[in-house]
C-alpha cells in the first residue's frame, strides 16, 4: 500500500510539500513529513502509525520524532490502557510559530550576536578592520532591534498579536504622522524629482 492510499489527495499533497521543503529549512524529508503528518492529524500518533502512513522504517521515524521533539515542535502523550508513545502537533499555530522562532533564535541568532559583540570590543589597528567593524556595528544593532521587537511581540497574547500584524501599513502610517508632528524628516527611499524638469514641464 503506497503513501496515495493512507491519505487522502489534499493531506498527500500537503505532507510531501513538506518533504520537499525540509532541506531548505534545515531539516531532512523525513523530518518534514513526519511533521506535516502530525500536523494536520485529527489525534495523536504513535510511531508505528506514522511509519505504516508515510512508508518510512521504524528507526528513521524514531529519529525524526526525537529531532521534533529537540526543537519543540512535538508533544509526547500517553493513552490509557496503551504501553506505546503517541506524538501530536501543537494545535496552537501561533504557539507553533513561537516555539520555531524560538529555536531559531536560539541555534542562529544569538551566535552571530556573539560573535558581533566580540568583534566590536576589539580596537581596530587598519582602515579595513575601522570599517569592517563599522558595517559590524550597522549588523549588531539591526539584529539586537529585531531581537527586543521579538521579545516584546512574545509577551503579547496570540490575539493581540495577530491583531498587530493585520494592522499592515497602517503602523507605517501612524509613524509617518509620529515624523510629521515631531518635525523628524523620515528618510526617503526614492530620489526626489528633478527640479529642472519641473521647471521645463
Amino acid at each position: 500500500m503506497s503513501l496515495q492510499d493512507h491519505l487522502p489527495p489534499l493531506n498527500r499533497e500537503f505532507v510531501a510539500h513538506f518533504g520537499e521543503m525540509g532541506s531548505r529549512w534545515g531539516i531532512n524529508r523525513t523530518v518534514g513529513q513526519i511533521y506535516a503528518l502530525l500536523f494536520i492529524s485529527s489525534k495523536a500518533l504513535n510511531a508505528d502509525e506514522i511509519a505504516e502512513t508515510l512508508e518510512f522504517s521504524r528507526s528513521n521515524v524514531s529519529m525524526g520524532l526525537k529531532e521534533l521533539q529537540a526543537w519543540r515542535l512535538v508533544r509526547l502523550r500517553h493513552q490509557p490502557g496503551d504501553r506505546r508513545e503517541y506524538f501530536e502537533a501543537p494545535a496552537d499555530v501561533w504557539e507553533i510559530f513561537r516555539v520555531l522562532a524560538e529555536e531559531r533564535r536560539r541555534r542562529e541568532v544569538e551566535p552571530t550576536l556573539s560573535m558581533l559583540r566580540t568583534a566590536l570590543l576589539e580596537q581596530p589597528t587598519t582602515d579595513a578592520e575601522r570599517h569592517a567593524q563599522a558595517r559590524m556595528r550597522e549588523m549588531h544593532d539591526l539584529i539586537d532591534r529585531l531581537m527586543t521587537w521579538f521579545d516584546d511581540v512574545q509577551k503579547l497574547a496570540p490575539e493581540t498579536a495577530m491583531q498587530l500584524m493585520g494592522m499592515g501599513t497602517k503602523v507605517t502610517r501612524v509613524l509617518e504622522l509620529k515624523d510629521r508632528l515631531t518635525g523628524k524628516s523620515p528618510k526617503r527611499t526614492t530620489p526626489p524629482p528633478d527640479a529642472s524638469q519641473d521647471a521645463a514641464a
